[in-house]
């Protein structure tokens, strides 16, 4: 059945649990209302974040830096912050409460922005580039707590206040991929297994999942709820998986997406990113190589809404605070080769303003 046309699927185990969705089925959305925020990223950018509590957007790029804009109800951006570092940033975060801006990246090296005062400081670091950095919810803790996932194999936990990491577990291979909302941490890596961390116990791994998919984890993105969480893959293709084996049957499935038909031939895109919906909690926003965002529901397992298609890949997406807006920025994604980056190549960061036809399903 076809997940495109918002048929459901049945409730047989995952691995039959599948569906299949095409770009080209249906007519794009027109992209007249974005609105283009400082393009002054020098480099591809690698993760978008929005502030939890205000309307500040973290930019990481590949040049070394995290931009930080505050924009407005209307759309209007300006910098207001800038934290450095001494390589490509791979990824950024901010403290729940809105006061620090975390990042790591390529030198290997744990970053910290502080935004009421604008000093920059470090905490510690990996042994290989550090992947993904999130801020986690871990009980009874009242300080905030930063996680790094590196290719190093490791993840490690972070107080603020000291340059050493609270605990280091060893993951079976490279992080890849990491998210965490509620008391969940989840931590994609390079052999295709997800490690599902309970915060309340952080130092242990709760349980190892082999993903459903079959080549390369590009994201796992965790649901607000912390019940499940989605992961896509090099391969057009995302599957939806829930954290306790009793929620599975209710959870669990996988679909295609990013692809196109052209005569006899399919093309297949990279999945870069994915993003849930902060108050309807059940959307989603894909954003792929293709150069298309698309917004679905994984509980009626439908397709909303998809868009024309960008100059360049879809590079990192994020909602924020009250799903108004999505930020996503438009780069180059490697995915063609060194020989398809050209001097013409832009890099640029938008904002879709989110509307009621974004969230439902078309009658």
């Amino acid at each position: 059945m076809s997940y495109l046309r918002g048929k459901t699927l049945s409730t047989k185990p995952l691995s039959t649990k599948t569906s299949s969705s095409s770009s080209s089925s249906s007519v794009p959305c027109t992209l007249d209302k974005e609105v283009t925020l400082p393009s002054d990223a020098e480099d591809t950018i690698s993760s978008v974040s929005w502030s939890p509590t205000s309307h500040h957007l973290a930019a990481a790029s590949w040049d070394g830096n995290v931009r930080v804009y505050n924009v407005s109800p209307t759309g209007v951006a300006r910098g207001v912050a800038l934290l450095a570092a001494g390589g490509p940033i791979l990824d950024c975060d901010w403290a729940k409460d809105g006061s620090t801006v975390a990042a790591g990246g390529a030198d290997k090296t744990v970053h910290l922005l502080n935004m009421s005062t604008n000093q920059q400081a470090t905490l510690g670091n990996h042994e290989a580039p550090i992947r993904s950095v999130r801020f986690v919810d871990v009980p009874e803790c009242n300080e905030p707590i930063v996680a790094t996932g590196s290719w190093d194999k490791t993840v490690k936990y972070w107080d603020l206040r000291q340059q050493d990491p609270l605990g280091t577990i060893t993951c079976n291979e490279r992080v890849y991929s990491m998210d965490s909302k509620a008391h969940v941490l989840v931590v994609a890596n390079a052999a295709r297994q997800v490690h599902i961390f309970d915060l309340k116990n952080p130092g242990v791994i709760y349980r190892t999942i082999e993903s459903p998919l079959k080549y390369q984890t590009k994201v796992v993105a965790a649901f607000p709820d912390g019940k499940g969480f989605g992961i896509a893959s090099i391969e057009g293709r995302c599957a939806m998986n829930a954290v306790e084996d009793k929620d599975e049957t209710s959870i669990n499935f996988t679909f295609r997406c990013h692809r196109e038909t052209e005569g006899k031939v399919e093309k297949v895109y990279s999945v870069n990113d994915m993003s849930f919906h902060p108050i309807t909690h059940s959307v989603f926003s894909t954003g792929g190589s293709d150069g298309v965002f698309q917004f679905w529901d994984r509980v009626t397992h439908t397709k909303f809404r998809h868009y024309q298609k960008a100059d360049e890949a879809i590079t990192a997406t994020a909602f924020n605070r009250d799903g108004s807006f999505l930020a996503y920025a438009i780069g180059y994604d490697w995915s063609r080769g060194c020989a398809a980056n050209t001097q013409k190549t832009e890099t640029k960061l938008m904002l879709h303003p989110v509307d009621e036809e974004d969230l439902k399903k078309k009658a």
